[in-house]
């Protein structure tokens, strides 16, 4: 997502570019000096709800990596007389984290102009049911796990800045699409 850039005629440098150790930069035609095209350049709207699934995204990394600290932490205290609801429950957990990660995927996917709107609220809709399932899940397992529980908190608070910034998006493409009916009339 990090490729993803706002509207502008300034030269920037990309983060790959920095990881790799180069400083390669990108020309004002929206493609990179090496003759590598990036895509469209985003509109300051669409730019906003990049920056919005940047923060969901990073939120959910904390969240699968806090689930793994609590599960670490509860293997030591497996019991061999468990019945197998410690193991059911970490294969449901396993699926959520699974099912996430095929979100995100769909949301990066979105990000590229034209963003499809519609498709990244259903996917938040479901990582945000994840997050739920996720959360009663490890409720069940009678454990410590404030710093995961704080995890969900923050993922479902990026979620809910991201379906704000989605509905003022769609708000006014709404007004757009209306004035310009309007007008042709």
């Amino acid at each position: 997502m990090k490729e993803l850039k706002p509207e502008s005629g300034n030269l920037t440098v990309t983060e790959d570019a920095e990881a790799e150790g180069g400083t390669q930069e990108e020309e004002d035609d929206g493609s990179l000096s090496d003759g590598g095209n990036l895509g469209n350049d985003l509109s300051p709207e669409e730019m906003k709800i990049a920056e919005s699934a940047t923060g969901v995204v990073s939120n959910a990394l904390v969240f699968i990596k806090e689930l793994v600290r609590t599960i670490t932490g509860l293997i030591k205290l497996e019991k061999p007389d468990d019945s197998g609801n410690f193991v059911d429950a970490l294969e449901k957990l396993l699926t959520l984290c699974q099912g996430m990660g095929e979100q995100i995927d769909e949301l990066g996917a979105c990000l590229y102009p034209p963003q499809e709107l519609p498709v990244m609220k259903t996917a938040l809709d479901k990582i945000s049911k994840q997050v739920d399932e996720g959360r009663k899940e490890v409720e069940t397992l009678n454990c410590s796990a404030e710093a995961f529980f704080q995890s969900c908190n923050s993922l479902k608070s990026s979620i809910r800045l991201m379906e704000t910034e989605l509905d003022s998006s769609m708000t006014a493409d709404i007004e757009a699409k209306m004035q310009s009916i309007s007008v042709d009339n």
